[in-house]
């Protein structure tokens, strides 16, 4: 069975000064990788993508070399757009994040709505699976994203399903009927 597997890349390093989108991975990030690529391997993708991110960019590198598989990088899979947001703390960021969720359509949080981030990310796996018709495909992105499409594919609440995926994690889905086979929240 053809699989499209959805993965949230490995933990950052936070530079409260830089947006989130400018960090890249953490040493425990990098390390994270191999086992990440070890839990990956079943699954067998036979083409790893990534966001522009920097910390996804260098997880799915790692992981296809891991793997022996071709890397590359795609338009439109990069976080919800909240550049202009200065760094929050946890309890701040997750209220904000919540906020978006409850209110797709309006702009609550950042320079995208959720329905906007969903549209857009939605769209860019659509054109990758289009691209590539044959073979499972690995794409590493982030979480708020992940989080949209899935929602929207299984009809399950966002927020619960966000606060699970920890760093790195990943999600399965069959392909072409995008059903949800298995959500691995942690990879310890």
């Amino acid at each position: 069975m053809r699989k499209l597997i959805l993965v949230k890349h490995a933990l950052p390093e936070i530079v409260p000064h830089l947006p989130a989108r400018q960090w890249r991975l953490s040493e425990e990030g990098r390390r994270q990788c191999s086992t990440l690529a070890d839990r990956l391997a079943p699954y067998q993708p036979a083409l790893i993508v990534s966001s522009g991110e920097y910390k996804a960019v260098e997880t799915a590198q790692v992981v296809a070399d891991a793997l022996g598989k071709p890397f590359e990088i795609a338009d439109g899979l990069h976080e919800h757009d909240r550049s202009s947001v200065v760094f929050l703390s946890s309890q701040e960021f997750e209220s904000a994040v919540a906020h978006f969720f409850e209110q797709p359509e309006a702009l609550v949080f950042g320079e995208e709505t959720a329905s906007q981030a969903q549209n857009r990310f939605q769209n860019a796996v659509e054109s990758l699976l289009a691209r590539y018709p044959k073979g499972s495909i690995a794409i590493v992105a982030h979480g708020t994203v992940i989080t949209l499409f899935v929602a929207g594919c299984a009809g399950i609440d966002p927020f619960p399903f966000w606060r699970r995926l920890s760093l790195p994690s990943f999600v399965v889905l069959s392909l072409p009927d995008l059903k949800l086979i298995e959500t691995v929240e942690n990879i310890e």
